[in-house]
């Protein structure tokens, strides 16, 4: 956060110098969503203005993970008009986009969630910005997928192929023998011929790989209740209720933290300021 406004201040504000000309200002700002939207991120926006004055205060106005309708205030921002000025620009980049996320992530999970069935994010995220996106994802879809490397083990194509190991049962077991009781085990399946093997080795999750949904339906009776089932590539929202598939847990997608659309939001002074 303190780099953004590093970055975008660069060595000062020359704009707000020039039209304040070295004058304290009070002011009072609302920020405002200007189309629907699940609100997300608004502790972080409020952090930015904290960053720049100790004598900004804000008061939030909905609970964060909420759908609101459009014309929402998120946020009432009071302090010094040049710190306002300054940070406006990297808090609205925030939220606007961690609005965003958390948007397209409810519409996911509203599809899928009277299935039974988890949507989560995955490790496609934008460098520098991932716990943000974690965040928001788990704000719209209520669950993510590992945050990163240390998390669990997630054996997945490129894994096997440079594994010393010629067998994927073997594989399997060899880092299971290594794993604390306390760790899963997720193996990547891009083939039905996987399956066996991989659940042999004592795989906890088996991901199913680009699967069509008919190979979807084959899988999750192959592995009967044996592993965790998730589905991950080549999922959307046009065809995400074609993998609604009775004994699928989880379907995870890329596509909530590198496709989402940024909302429209803005930052509005209120006359008057104090």
């Amino acid at each position: 956060m303190r780099a953004e406004l590093l970055a975008d201040i660069g060595n000062g504000d020359v704009t707000t110098e020039f039209a304040l000309q070295g004058r304290e200002v009070p002011a009072r700002a609302d920020i405002l969503l200007r189309e629907p939207g699940v609100a997300c991120g608004c502790h972080v926006a409020r952090e930015v203005f904290r960053q720049l004055s100790g004598e900004v205060r804000c008061v939030l106005h909905v609970p964060e993970g909420s759908q609101q309708p459009a014309g929402t205030s998120l946020l009432t921002v009071e302090g010094p008009a040049d710190a306002l000025l300054s940070g406006e620009r990297v808090a609205l980049n925030f939220l606007q986009r961690m609005c965003g996320i958390a948007t397209l992530g409810r519409q996911w999970a509203d599809i899928a969630r009277p299935q039974g069935i988890r949507i989560t994010g995955t490790r496609k995220t934008t460098p520098g910005f991932r716990m943000f996106e974690k965040y928001a994802i788990r704000c719209g879809t209520g669950f993510n997928h590992r945050m990163d490397l240390d998390h669990s083990v997630m054996l997945k194509d490129n894994h096997f192929a440079a594994s010393p190991f010629s067998d994927w049962e073997e594989l399997v077991k060899s880092v299971r023998a290594r794993l604390s009781h306390t760790m899963k085990l997720e193996a990547e399946a891009d083939s039905p011929a996987m399956l066996e093997p991989l659940l042999r080795g004592g795989a906890d999750i088996i991901l199913l790989d680009n699967f069509s949904p008919d190979q979807v339906r084959e899988a999750v009776a192959m592995i009967g209740g044996r592993a965790t089932v998730e589905v991950s590539g080549g999922v959307n929202l046009d065809n995400i209720a074609d993998y609604l598939i009775p004994g699928v847990d989880v379907i995870s997608t890329g596509t909530l933290s590198h496709s989402y659309r940024s909302l429209d939001i803005g930052m509005d002074f209120l006359a008057g300021g104090r």
